[in-house]
């Protein structure tokens, strides 16, 4: 579930305890007692919720306090820090120190920057206004891993041009992750699976420790779109690890939507649990009782010259 922060309260169009959520939060224990690891999303689009973390003790308080009961309330295993507002350096080390306090080391933390800010500096390809390889010198072993955005108008997944400029710049590619649109309806810049297994051969050749894939969102995720969303978990799969449940028919079935790990994430005003950020590389298979990987993946590109037909929106995810 995606949600932001106001004066004493998490906000979407619809609170946490509407009755819309109930789903929700139902199949967020199923997952968990699957071993899987659920995360909520922070931030986003929705402007605001950095900016009020981002101001003096005292406010700090009053606007992480929500956010941490809410966290203990549903027990998430972790947190996608969306930031698409400018925050300073030392605002975002002082929110990732205090989850990290409250939540324990196992806590997982990643970002969502979009592509471009992991590589270049120039200020208009960063809506974070923080500079994530300081982040990463700061306090790179607090966070897990980075779903660097490919889309609307940041990245192309038809080459690997961008996720190679990450990596050029000394970026290890175990954090950083692909992130894709999964259906054209979700935004700009999906491409389609043929054109997007090209890239992912190419980049699990070029870097055996290549971090997986982003998508969102899960609930319309094509090729099974909403009836089958986890087909796309499947294919990604096949492609990222080299293996993958048939999505042939009704192949993948209950056992494999239970396989999946899900990062709550969504559009505020739309149905929560409708809007999740899943990631192929969580895609397990347990036949020989191994647990499913609390680690995300990712891989991909930048915006290249002659990247995406589309300029740099001010708005990527949420």
């Amino acid at each position: 579930m995606a949600f932001k922060l106001s004066t004493d309260s998490l906000q979407n169009d619809h609170v946490p305890h509407h009755p819309r959520n109930h789903t929700l939060w139902a199949e967020l224990r199923v997952l968990q007692a699957c071993g899987i690891k659920v995360l909520g999303m922070f931030g986003g689009a929705a402007k605001g919720s950095y900016t009020r973390l981002d101001r003096s003790a005292v406010e700090f308080e009053a606007y992480y306090t929500p956010l941490r009961d809410f966290i203990r309330s549903r027990d998430l295993d972790g947190l996608d820090l969306d930031v698409e507002e400018p925050m300073s350096l030392q605002g975002m080390i002082r929110l990732i120190d205090r989850l990290k306090a409250d939540f324990g080391n196992d806590f997982i933390i990643t970002l969502a920057p979009v592509a471009p800010a992991m590589y270049d500096q120039d200020p208009q390809k960063n809506l974070s206004g923080f500079s994530y390889p300081a982040l990463e010198f700061e306090r790179g072993h607090s966070i897990e891993w980075y779903n660097a955005q490919f889309y609307c108008g940041w990245g192309d997944v038809r080459k690997t041009e961008g996720y190679d400029n990450i990596i050029n710049t000394g970026w290890r590619p175990e954090k950083i992750v692909m992130g894709m649109i999964t259906n054209p309806e979700n935004g700009s810049g999906w491409v389609e699976l043929s054109l997007v297994q090209e890239t992912l051969i190419n980049l699990r050749l070029r870097y055996p420790g290549f971090g997986g894939v982003m998508g969102w969102e899960y609930f319309n995720c094509l090729p099974g779109g909403k009836q089958r969303p986890w087909d796309w978990a499947a294919w990604m799969t096949r492609h990222v690890r080299g293996w993958s449940p048939s999505i042939a028919g009704n192949a993948v079935g209950d056992e494999g939507k239970k396989k999946q790990k899900v990062v709550a994430e969504g559009h505020p005003g739309e149905t929560a649990a409708q809007t999740s950020d899943v990631s192929a590389k969580d895609v397990s298979d347990n036949s020989d009782g191994a647990q499913p990987t609390s680690s995300q993946g990712a891989a991909n590109e930048a915006p290249s010259k002659e990247g995406s037909e589309q300029q740099p929106s001010d708005r990527a995810e949420g």
